[in-house]
């Protein structure tokens, strides 16, 4: 097996310096090469010995300075006052803070790119007005270059610009200004940046310009894309006799080329004349032949499952302790769905975890919106999403009792609103969560103090968990630079404050850090230069993400970039197909994986590299395709429920032994789905409470019985018949019963109408439509009426008896009876009628009663008022009701009385009191089919199904099913 790059460079600096090497400078691009050098420098050398001294690249040239790193955030302050500064001499008027962020992005990430490079800033932020002034300005281009530049300014005619064009021209004309008042800036609060460091020592005016004079020697190992700068420093260096450089490459992609892998290489040995201390190149990829294992996934985040598979059969323990592995992410955005897929091993992550995808971020964003709404805008109350959200957050640590309480409070009075002043989250961890602000200017202060008692938490649960506790910190760092920064700026709103915290708390990550040297290391690909491991595998392969196909944000136009050779997108596509290309040097064990989706944002296809890779070398790729998803995929066994045992015993004692009365709704819920009927009234699972911010029709249901019930209870104790005229003061008192009743079931006291919310005042619209709707049909239809019985007189309950097992049982039946009437007609016929008011999409008509008496019935509400009518009489001894359907959405059209399709009237006597028999024979034979222990419970596929169907998981596979055959 090949040697790995950094024990090859640990041999040579053996060699080459014994054991005196205490003076020594090591430089990497990054921290993460440094552990594993030192490991092989201790194998090499097989006794102790003075270590020499390590330093990442901005580490080592940053001893050029005294001066102090100035944040991000610093520098964005400072140049947002310096550039209103300008815009108020030139009679403009200053941007805003929050517009300004991106912008200000944009220009200091093009200031530190011009400064790694040297570009003379004065000369490409030129106003640049025409051909000829091109070419006087630019006479020392080459004819390519000032092609470039012409090329751009093309389109920037300077007649006729836009506003945009005009603002953006305006910009660049001020950005040198910009660049030198920074500079300046920085160096009189003696502070400075990387990008300032870099072009000071280049251009040798660097406080301390023969700082690295204080080493015997300098050895940087593993750089690859060097800007002007480091070229420039480090010809200068190797010049000296003080520098050494160790490449990694192979000579496949170095002395080919047309290979881009190879391009920065080649320009350090070429054009910058850099030395590689290693000397020749050996060409490793074109001599292998082994084997490279190529995963297409059906989904982005199925390569991460797909890898979980991949490793629990590659990895063992022992291979652990022997050999290194590194999962390595060509789109960093798996790494979460990565954590939630790896099999149970130690792991070691550096490429960070973002705090965006954290939990920590959504409690973040909640308590900003909430501000948002209760400081900001002054409201009294917010939406209940926001309370819920915030106490099932797992960092709120709301204790269970006050969780329910809370839950169950809002769900009785349907509180999709909730007042502030009123929320009692004091077993929190976060008490004073939705505590408005004074003042804006305590919104940082509140939030860091939100963050201590955030990490006080975690620290209490018996250990701090590292990539919260990380997070936590990182923010409060980041909102303490803000509060500085702010503090010069005014007096700012919560809104600016908070659109600005977004965007700055929005790039924070935490490294998981774990052992470097045991277990899966996980990193981008960025962090894997210089390493190699036995075992690698690459996530995100795709074409579009290896290489990207954009760039970063930038002012500075592609052909002026290329004029002054600044970096494009084709040198990212170089870096990636190095740091892609140089796994296959080392590693005997890759596998590569890519989703095979097209979708928004995937191409479907493997990276071109890979393509390249079985063009042009003897590398055998086996491609391992997920198998395609079947039209219809097996479902998860359907739920069945025996009637054995515990489930037996249970269903017999509840109803038999003690006596459960069955109501009405409970036989139909049997007959739409026994399984159903099993959770709810034999399991006893009960539907969680929630709030609806859709309308409730239960709620509007059960308004209109209470209103109708109320309103018509003057008329029980008239022995004689009334006239229905008299119905119409009841007419009058419904908008108040409805609204008396609207407060009720929601454990409130409504006085007027203003004191409803949105949706209690279309229930109030609803239900007083509805109930003058049956008011009023009552007036039209009949002369007279009498109350026999109203819903809450009295509940009546039957023992009907069933047979179970061969021996005759009794069950209880249960009626509630919305109301028994006698009318007289306009004929002057009399009526004994049995009432039902409903307020859903229920029907008078129905097709065929064979149908009515079925499993699944087509008409629930004809056989629930049949068993209504069925009980009452047996009690009442009243005989001949006839079952009517107050239905206010279609009795106006289809009347009330129960009939089929064709408009004949069905319901004779005879014809009626036929059926009411054939209804009971229908109803003891399910009631003993529910009582029969060879029938288990199962869900009917032929019920209809609704959305807000609290169950619908229990039984979802037997539906799916039937639309799979439907299909």
């Amino acid at each position: 097996m090949e040697k790995p790059f950094l024990r090859l460079v640990a041999e040579d600096i053996q060699q080459r310096f014994g054991k005196d090497i205490s003076d020594i400078a090591i430089v990497f691009n990054n921290k993460r090469p440094i552990t594993y050098l030192k490991k092989h420098l201790v194998d090499v050398f097989g006794q102790a010995i003075w270590s020499p001294q390590f330093f990442t690249i901005q580490e080592f040239l940053s001893r050029s300075t005294e001066d102090v790193q100035a944040s991000a955030l610093t520098q964005f302050f400072y140049l947002f006052e310096l550039h209103n500064a300008l815009l108020i001499k030139e009679g403009r008027e200053p941007e805003l803070l929050e517009e300004f962020y991106p912008i200000a992005e944009i220009i200091l990430s093009d200031f530190g790119q011009l400064d790694y490079d040297l570009v003379p800033v004065d000369q490409i932020y030129m106003e640049l007005h025409d051909t000829t002034a091109i070419d006087l300005a630019f006479q020392h281009f080459t004819p390519e270059q000032q092609e470039f530049i012409r090329q751009f300014w093309q389109s920037f005619s300077m007649k006729g610009h836009t506003a945009v064009q005009q603002r953006f021209l305006s910009l660049w004309k001020k950005l040198p200004v910009l660049y030198k008042e920074l500079k300046e800036k920085l160096k009189s609060e003696k502070q400075t940046n990387h990008p300032t460091i870099y072009r000071e020592l280049a251009e040798g005016k660097a406080q301390h310009q023969q700082f690295h004079k204080d080493f015997k020697q300098i050895l940087f190992v593993g750089f690859n894309a060097l800007n002007r700068a480091e070229a420039k420093l480090f010809k200068q260096w190797q010049d000296e006799g003080l520098a050494l450089f160790y490449f990694d490459a192979d000579a496949h992609y170095l002395d080919d080329k047309m290979q881009e892998a190879g391009l920065f290489i080649r320009r350090n040995l070429e054009q910058t004349g850099l030395i590689n201390a290693l000397g020749d190149v050996p060409n490793i990829i074109g001599n292998r032949n082994t084997e490279v294992h190529l995963y297409q996934s059906l989904g982005k985040n199925s390569e991460a499952k797909l890898l979980h598979d991949v490793l629990e059969k590659q990895l063992t323990e022992e291979q652990y302790a022997q050999e290194s592995a590194a999962v390595l992410l060509a789109d960093e955005s798996l790494l979460v769905p990565l954590l939630q897929s790896l099999p149970q091993m130690d792991i070691n992550i550096t490429t960070g975890y973002p705090l965006i995808q954290s939990p920590i971020y959504g409690l973040f964003d909640l308590w900003m919106e909430t501000q948002q709404l209760i400081s900001h805008q002054k409201k009294e109350k917010i939406p209940y999403q926001l309370l819920e959200t915030f106490i099932s957050h797992p960092l709120s640590k709301v204790s269970p009792q006050q969780k329910q309480s809370i839950q169950r409070e809002s769900a009785e009075k349907q509180l999709f609103e909730i007042q502030v002043v009123e929320i009692d989250v004091s077993s929190s961890a976060l008490p004073k969560f939705f505590n408005p602000l004074n003042h804006p200017s305590e919104l940082i202060p509140t939030m860091v103090h939100l963050i201590d008692e955030l990490l006080m938490t975690i620290a209490s649960n018996g250990r701090i968990r590292q990539i919260e506790s990380n997070l936590l910190i990182e923010t409060k760092k980041v909102l303490n630079q803000l509060h500085l920064g702010f503090a010069h700026l005014g007096p700012l709103s919560i809104s600016f404050q908070i659109g600005l915290i977004r965007k700055a708390i929005a790039s924070i990550n935490s490294a998981i850090e774990g052992d470097q040297l045991k277990g899966l290391q996980i990193m981008g690909l960025l962090e894997s230069r210089c390493l190699n491991f036995d075992h690698v595998y690459i996530l995100g392969a795709n074409e579009g993400i290896l290489p990207k196909t954009s760039s970063g944000a930038t002012f500075l136009p592609n052909n002026l970039r290329k004029a002054y050779g600044l970096p494009v997108l084709e040198n990212q596509d170089a870096l990636s197909a190095y740091l892609f290309y140089r796994h296959f040097q080392f590693s005997h064990d890759i596998h590569v994986f890519y989703n095979g989706i097209v979708d928004e944002s995937s191409t479907g296809e493997e990276s071109r590299f890979i393509k390249q890779m079985e063009f042009e070398t003897q590398l055998q790729f086996i491609k391992h395709t997920q198998q395609q998803p079947l039209l219809f995929p097996t479902q998860p066994e359907e739920l069945i429920i025996q009637k054995k045992d515990e489930i037996w015993e249970q269903l017999y004692q509840t109803y038999i032994v003690k006596r459960k009365a069955l109501s009405a709704s409970a036989f139909t819920t049997y007959l739409q789905s026994p399984l159903q009927f099993f959770l709810k009234y034999v399991a006893d699972i009960k539907e969680p409470p929630s709030i609806s911010q859709e309308f409730e029709m239960n709620k509007l249901g059960t308004v209109i019985h209470e209103c109708m019930e109320k309103l018509l209870t003057p008329l029980l104790d008239v022995q004689d018949f009334t006239p229905t005229q008299e119905l119409k003061a009841a007419l009058e008192r419904v908008d108040q019963q409805v609204l008396q009743e609207i407060g009720i079931n929601y454990l409130t006291d409504f006085k007027t109408l203003d004191e409803l919310n949105s949706l209690q005042r279309i229930m109030h619209k609803i239900a007083t439509e509805y109930i003058k709707m049956y008011l009023q049909y009552d007036i039209d239809q009949y002369e007279s009426i009498r109350i026999v019985e109203l819903e809450n007189d009295e509940d009546y309950f039957l023992d009907f008896p069933i047979e179970i097992q061969g021996k005759q049982e009794t069950i209880k039946l249960y009626g509630i009876i919305d109301r028994v009437d006698e009318v007289i007609d306009r004929n002057g016929v009399r009526k004994l009628r049995i009432v039902d008011y409903k307020t859903g999409s229920d029907q008078v008509l129905f097709t065929n009663l064979d149908k009515v008496f079925a499993a699944n019935t087509d008409n629930k509400a004809l056989l629930q008022t049949l068993f209504y009518a069925y009980v009452y009489e047996q009690k009442s001894g009243l005989k001949g009701l006839e079952p009517h359907l107050y239905v206010a959405r279609r009795m106006r059209e289809d009347g009330t009385l129960f009939r089929n399709k064709s408009g004949s009237m069905t319901f004779d006597d005879f014809f009626l009191e036929d059926q009411k028999q054939v209804f009971v024979g229908f109803l003891r034979e399910q009631l003993e089919e529910l009582f029969n222990p060879e029938v288990p419970f199962k869900h009917n596929p032929d019920a209809v199904v609704y959305p807000s169907d609290p169950y619908t998981l229990f039984y979802r596979y037997s539906t799916e099913e039937k639309a799979s055959e439907e299909a």
